[in-house]
């Protein structure tokens, strides 16, 4: 399964900058990517200024998703602030050709930067199953908790809640080894793949993103990776059948501890 990273700067507050952007992008998309990812709140930046914005928010970005992946066949992911219901949302969502979907809310608010003053958190645990992989959603901040993403093991059906974790962020440069640390732990302590989806550029706050656009395998190696500080599309292969033959073969699942979250 071939899955397209986007790495971009984002512009500051301007969907429709942004949106022409991912379009003139993507139309360098090899044809046989199933899935196209994009950073964190794709369409604004990484903004909690929901004044300064059309309403309501998050409208033109979502039917530009729905109207993208229908005319690119292809299924595209990737974050919106999302006003529902008279809250606001850093809302994922796993957009299909068809316009069906599925999303997440982000868990994790980041206080250090306003969003729980502004955004609602999320309770879901999503996961997607396409074509028999199954992917966990997750948004930036989330990284840094490791019990809301923690994968399970059942042993009478020999299966694992998931596959993959897609981790799509506006990550500052100034905490990269931060990311670039835990991101290893989530995908070894899991067995699963792991994607990172993160901006570019220099946002409105002053604030520099290095990007570091990757996929890690399921032993914490970096598989591939965007060049940082620099836009780039990075098409990558989620080969299950290797991920499967180290989980037989060294099968931690069945020492993992469980949780409850509250």
């Amino acid at each position: 399964m071939k899955i397209t990273l986007i790495q971009a700067h984002l512009i500051w507050e301007n969907a429709q900058a942004n949106l022409d952007k991912f379009d003139n992008l993507m139309s360098g998309l090899s044809k046989d990517t199933e899935i196209v990812m994009l950073p964190e709140m794709f369409s604004t930046g990484f903004t909690m200024n929901v004044d300064n914005l059309p309403k309501p928010l998050g409208q033109t970005a979502f039917e530009w998703l729905q109207q993208k992946a229908s005319a690119i066949d292809k299924i595209i992911v990737g974050s919106i602030l999302t006003e529902d219901k008279g809250k606001y949302y850093n809302r994922m969502y796993w957009m299909r050709p068809d316009g069906s979907f599925d999303y997440y809310d982000k868990r994790h608010l980041f206080h250090q930067g306003g969003e729980d003053k502004v955004m609602t958190a999320g309770d879901r645990r999503v996961v997607i199953n396409h074509k028999g992989v199954k992917f966990m959603l997750q948004i930036c901040y989330d990284l840094r908790f490791p019990v809301a993403v923690k994968n399970n093991y059942n042993k009478e059906t020999d299966t694992y809640d998931y596959d993959v974790i897609v981790y799509i962020a506006n990550w500052p440069e100034v905490r990269k080894q931060a990311y670039q640390s835990l991101l290893k732990a989530r995908a070894i302590e899991n067995q699963s793949y792991v994607i990172w989806v993160n901006r570019v550029g220099e946002d409105a706050q002053k604030i520099l993103h290095s990007g570091d656009t990757q996929l890690l395998d399921a032993y914490g190696n970096t598989v591939a990776q965007c060049m940082s500080n620099n836009e780039g599309m990075l098409t990558v292969e989620i080969d299950t059948a290797s991920l499967y033959q180290f989980r037989n073969q060294f099968k931690v699942g069945l020492d993992w501890d469980k949780f409850i979250i509250e």
